[in-house]
């Protein structure tokens, strides 16, 4: 996996986000969890690119890229944060449209898990 930009935020958040995969996450891995939460969100049926394929299995489903982008909200300086904050948020908005709360799922997931 190598470092990849992430769209939409600006060159000092980017700066942020490869410091912050440096020392605590993948290279590249929140660039990939946006792009995985996007199709999730959208459901849009596409092949996966090379680099999004390993972290997209049957088995885990999206969710995890909505947890690796909370992760990484909490962990980013301010700034940077607020400013992936805001395409997280259009895409959670996005989700929350389409999708409706699953009563019977575990109250302790967090709510992009009680979606369906």
């Amino acid at each position: 996996m190598r470092y990849r930009d992430v769209p939409g935020l600006s060159g000092a958040a980017n700066a942020a986000v490869r410091v912050l995969e440096r020392g605590r996450l993948a290279p590249g891995i929140v660039s990939v969890a946006l792009s995985v939460w996007s199709v999730r969100v959208h459901g849009t049926e596409r092949r996966w690119k090379r680099w999004e394929a390993e972290f997209a299995c049957s088995c885990c489903g999206e969710g995890w890229a909505r947890d690796k982008l909370q992760e990484a909200l909490f962990m980013l300086p301010p700034r940077a944060a607020a400013e992936l904050r805001v395409q997280v948020e259009r895409l959670d908005e996005v989700l929350l449209r389409r999708t409706h709360h699953e009563p019977m799922t575990d109250p302790e997931l967090a709510w992009w898990h009680r979606r369906c």
